[in-house]
Parts: structure tokens; C-alpha cells; sequence
């Protein structure tokens, strides 16, 4: 492929300088070489970062055990099949037939065998290959080849919580939270929630909401969270951002919260201390005048009692006096007997 723009390259090229056109010829034939006979080479991928907008360290991991002069040696950085990236050609960087957005963004250091990419960014990540050719009598000879994966980092804000809660949060009431961290790259794996309380730490795996900015290709991603939260004991609660096995994980502040049941039942007992008092108080005064006119109503009921007794004797006195008749005594004159 790279052969091939190259050679689309010269065909819309009206004057092309000879040694130009050769140069073209023979990167060409290079990389036919390299397609063909570098498949049966057994390369270990070497793996490397580089965070974002930093310079990338490609090495090319050639020992150079024989001590070669560079200058009869051609070393060439490609990107997959099609993108030249970097060449050094018997001792002099040749930038003619680099790929454009490698133009001023790459240099060699000669001692280290080591690329550096200048000001990496999102679209330089993926596969590189060094390609070492020896000149000896005659065509040039590959004599070392190696990858290096390159992956680009942007490290991801601090994740931070939000209280999502509206109000005051009561016994036995749900908690929402969420969980945010902006700006990074690569895509995280997932968000967990931790929280402890009591020496015990319970874990909540909860959707993620990722999403891409279209410019820059960063991630920002969200998970929330609804739980409840014991009460009578402190709990601490806390996101953790997985990014994956080689980036490690990020934390966030732990939110602390106590909820006093206690007090809810004192401002319970407050309440309801003087009214239970007063009620106490109304029921034991109306027990006093029910009470009271139950004694008014027994001493009416006995006057009234004795008062028909005294009648019902009267009325017997005056019964037994009216059936009473009394001797009639009449008292005669006496008449002297002269």
C-alpha cells in the first residue's frame, strides 16, 4: 500500500528529480520486501504509553551486536502496512517519503535505536514496526525487525460524587448520588461503588454512562447511585474508576454520613410527652365529675328515699288515726236526793 501511494505520488509529479525517483524506487522495493519475507519472522510485540500531547518513545530494540556502523545500515518506522513514519538511510534521516502527519514530528536517536514521536495524539495509536536493512555486497538484507504497540493515555479528572438528594435525608429514605470524571482516554472499563460502615465494605455495580467528545475523542463518563443508608451508624461511601488492568483504578473523596435515629425519637418524645400529659389530665378530670355527679345523683336519690319514707309513715299515722274512734263520754248531772 505504502508502495503504492508512493508511486501515485510520482505519476501526478510533473519534473521528478532522478535521484528523487530513485529513492521512490527503492523504498518501494523495501517495503515489497518486507511484506513478503517479514511474515515468516517471529516478532514479539513490545508495549508502549504515552500520554496525551507527549512525546512517544518507539524503540526499536536492536542490539546491534556486531557493532555496524549506522551508515551501512537503513532503518525504517512504519505504521501498519501504509504510513511511513520515520527513515534513516545509511546515516541520514530522509523525510521525502514520509506520511504528512509524520512530517516534523519524529526523530532518531542513533545511540538508543529509539523513535520519538513528537506531541502524540489519539490518532498515533496502534501498530509500529522497525525494519533494520544491512548493506553487505550487494542488495540490502533485513537483519532485525520489531513492533511496538503504542497506546495513548489522558488521565481522567478525580472522579467526584454529587448529592442528588432533594431535602433533608430521613431513617429508612433512599440516598441518590452520582459518580463523574471527564477528559480521559482510553475508555474505562467500569464504575463500582463502595460503601462501609460497621467494618464492612459492600460493593454496587451500576450502569455507566459514557460518551465521547467528537473533537477531542475524550471520555466523560457517569454512574449514580440509590441506596439506603443505615442509620445509628457512621457510613462512608465512595465511586472507583476502573480503567483498566494496566492503568490501574482512580478513587473519589468519600462522602460521610450519619443519620441519628435517636434523635428523631427524642424529637418524638418531646412531642409527645406533654400531650400524652394532657390527655392523662383531661381523663382524670373527667373521671373526677363523673364521679362527683355520681355522688350528687346517690345523696339526691337517698334524700329522695328517706323523704318517701317520712311521707309513707305520715300518710300510716294519719291512716291509723282516722280508723281510731274515740269513747264518748257524757257526763250526767248528778241530782240531789233531798
Amino acid at each position: 500500500m505504502a508502495c503504492f501511494l508512493l508511486l501515485k505520488s510520482v505519476k501526478h509529479t510533473e519534473v521528478l528529480a532522478p535521484v528523487h525517483g530513485k529513492r521512490v524506487m527503492e523504498v518501494c522495493l523495501f517495503f515489497l520486501y518486507t511484506m513478503i519475507f517479514l511474515p515468516g519472522i517471529a516478532v514479539s510485540v513490545h508495549q508502549v504509553k504515552s500520554f496525551l500531547n507527549h512525546t512517544a518513545y518507539l524503540s526499536c530494540y536492536f542490539p546491534n551486536s556486531q557493532k555496524t556502523d549506522i551508515k551501512d545500515l537503513r532503518v525504517f518506522w512504519q505504521k501498519g502496512t501504509d504510513e511511513v513514519v520515520h527513515e534513516v538511510n545509511y546515516g541520514q534521516e530522509i523525510h521525502n517519503n514520509l506520511s504528512p502527519k509524520y512530517v516534523n514530528r519524529t526523530k532518531m536517536d542513533m545511540d538508543k535505536w529509539t523513535l520519538q514521536l513528537l506531541n502524540a495524539g489519539i490518532v498515533d495509536k496502534g501498530q509500529y514496526t522497525c525494519i533494520v536493512q544491512h548493506r553487505d555486497k550487494g542488495s540490502p538484507k533485513v537483519i532485525h525487525t520489531s513492533e511496538c504497540s503504542l497506546h495513548i493515555i489522558s488521565n481522567y479528572s478525580q472522579p467526584e460524587i454529587a448529592w442528588l438528594h432533594t431535602g433533608e435525608l430521613k431513617p429508612n429514605e433512599y440516598l441518590n448520588l452520582s459518580c463523574s470524571s471527564s477528559g480521559g482516554y482510553p475508555e474505562p472499563e467500569q464504575m463500582t461503588w463502595l460503601m462501609s460502615y460497621e467494618n464492612n465494605t459492600h460493593t454496587f455495580t451500576h450502569h455507566m454512562d459514557v460518551s465521547q467528545d467528537a473533537v477531542t475523542k475524550l471520555y466523560n463518563v457517569t454512574s449514580k447511585l440509590n441506596v439506603l443508608v443505615p442509620t445509628n451508624t457512621p457510613a462512608n461511601i465512595s465511586c472507583l474508576l476502573h480503567l483498566g488492568e494496566q492503568l490501574g483504578s482512580l478513587v473519589s473523596v468519600p462522602l460521610g454520613i450519619e443519620i441519628q435515629l435517636e434523635e428523631m425519637e427524642q424529637v418524638k418524645i418531646n412531642f409527645f410527652g406533654p400531650l400524652i400529659a394532657v390527655i392523662i389530665l383531661i381523663t382524670l378530670l373527667l373521671g373526677f365529675v363523673i364521679l362527683k355527679n355520681i355522688n350528687i345523683s346517690f345523696t339526691n336519690q337517698s334524700a329522695r328515699c328517706s323523704s318517701l319514707e317520712a311521707i309513707q309513715l305520715e300518710t300510716k299515722a294519719i291512716i291509723q288515726t282516722a280508723d281510731w274512734e274515740p269513747s264518748l263520754c257524757i257526763a250526767r248531772p248528778e241530782v240531789s236526793r233531798s
